[in-house]
């Protein structure tokens, strides 16, 4: 199997499989606990049935949508993921590269393994930085500046990861930041020559925000758990994320936004838009699905904050859907990772471009021109 025989998202996740490590791949296909909330997020997509209109004339269509101010040529965009240079040695530089190909945003984590200032000279795409809220406040203070002064657009603070999930197959495999060779791993690095020669042979790993600051994830290894545990701050509160947004000069959001009570405070504190996300099932198992609460958070507060649909998202029909119901637009991670894993840029790039044709035939097939004519007359509620 090679990258040219993938055409879905199934597709590059076997990819993925056949080229990394055990421990790799576990991180990220895993979720917390019984994975139920994580299968779910795709299967609440099922939920509701597209109805279509014919006899529209659909030769041109326009997939652009704007989200905090700026417009992207189709309706996703690649979510912030931590560490990815443990996918693939071009880590995030393939996916700022991809995503600019494609005019879409790319958001960079806290844990993120390329610096803010390399993406900035990278792509002049629209670029969010995700804000993990440490314990060390002049940590908190240095990123904010440094995202800052790169220029990017939007802040968007994670607000679900006040402690770590319990992923019990990083558990299993012995999974950490920088990766350890136990006698668990061991057989499964060496399985994966190609992935081992990259990675010693590429530049070193580091993660460019943390490095001056704290030692985790950098020269001493932990797990992504234990970190979210033990070095983000467990009193952080909605006081916190206020200061935050005063603090920060451009658009702001809170990613991790489930609940409408939530979603209505976001607002009350200045937030230019709300993600709603449940941290693809990798934080509370047995929770809800950020499909189930779209369209109620849309009611709620979409008339003054963009509201955008995270969590999986594997086929155009389900951005369709969640633009039915109200989303600005739709976000993923493992939509592009499991892509980046398999061939890095040109991963992430035919990983886009499958959604971006599945989203713009799905659209002619439903008769429709443009993003802002689909709506919950499109939507049948089964």
């Amino acid at each position: 199997m090679n990258l040219y025989q993938c055409h879905n998202f199934k597709d590059f996740r076997e990819l993925a499989r056949r080229r990394l490590p055990r421990p790799i791949f576990d991180y990220i296909d895993g979720a917390a606990d019984d994975e139920i909330t994580y299968r779910k997020n795709t299967e609440s997509f099922n939920s509701v049935s597209l109805v279509p209109n014919v006899l529209n004339p659909v030769e041109k269509v326009d997939m652009s949508t704007t989200v905090f101010g700026k417009k992207i040529s189709m309706p996703i965009y690649c979510s912030p993921t931590a560490v990815q240079r443990l996918f693939h040695y071009e880590g995030e530089r393939a996916v700022a590269k991809a995503a600019k190909k494609y005019n879409t945003m790319f958001g960079v984590s806290s844990l993120s393994t390329v610096s803010v200032e390399e993406i900035t000279s990278i792509t002049d795409s629209p670029k969010m930085f995700q804000f993990y809220f440490h314990k060390d406040r002049g940590l908190n203070k240095n990123m904010l500046e440094r995202a800052q002064q790169a220029k990017f657009d939007v802040l968007a603070l994670t607000v679900d990861t006040i402690t770590g999930g319990n992923r019990e197959r990083d558990l299993r495999t012995g999974f950490t930041i920088p990766p350890k060779l136990t006698l668990n791993s061991i057989l499964s690095f060496g399985l994966k020559p190609a992935w081992l020669y990259n990675f010693l042979t590429s530049s070193a790993f580091e993660l460019p925000h943390l490095q001056e600051h704290v030692e985790e994830g950098t020269s001493a290894v932990t797990s992504i758990g234990s970190y979210f545990s033990t070095m983000l701050d467990q009193t952080m509160s909605w006081k916190d994320a206020e200061k935050l947004r005063s603090d920060w000069n451009g658009p702001f959001a809170l990613k991790g936004i489930m609940s409408v009570e939530d979603a209505k405070r976001a607002v009350d504190i200045g937030c230019d838009g709300v993600i709603v996300s449940n941290h693809g099932g990798r934080q509370l198992d047995g929770g809800c699905t950020p499909f189930d609460q779209l369209g109620r958070i849309v009611d709620a507060v979409g008339d003054k904050a963009d509201v955008i649909c995270e969590g999986g998202i594997q086929r155009g029909t389900h951005v369709l859907k969640a633009l039915s119901m109200g989303a600005k637009a739709c976000a993923g991670g493992r939509l592009y990772l499991y892509a980046l894993a398999a061939a890095g840029q040109k991963g992430v790039e035919k990983a886009l471009e499958v959604l971006q044709k599945e989203i713009e035939r799905d659209m002619k097939l439903m008769g429709v021109t443009s993003i802002d004519q689909l709506s919950r007359k499109n939507i049948n509620f089964r």
